[in-house]
């Protein structure tokens, strides 16, 4: 799994940082996303789908 970011529409809710902290961080000075883990580990799978999920402009995408 690799996680693609749409920083034309992050506006850093931090929504992500929430559902799954050990994959993704917000910078407070660029107000948008930060990915720890480009592909994380399957451990991290339910997480990252619940960021993806929750993520409120849609900003976030998984591939396979």
């Amino acid at each position: 799994m690799r996680i693609h970011v749409d920083f034309d529409l992050c506006q850093g809710h931090g929504v992500c940082q929430e559902e799954a902290p050990a994959v993704f961080a917000v910078d407070e000075r660029e107000g948008r996303v930060v990915v720890k883990l480009a592909e994380p580990p399957e451990s991290e799978r339910a997480a990252v789908e619940k960021a993806v999920r929750y993520c409120p402009t849609k900003a976030l995408r998984l591939e396979e």
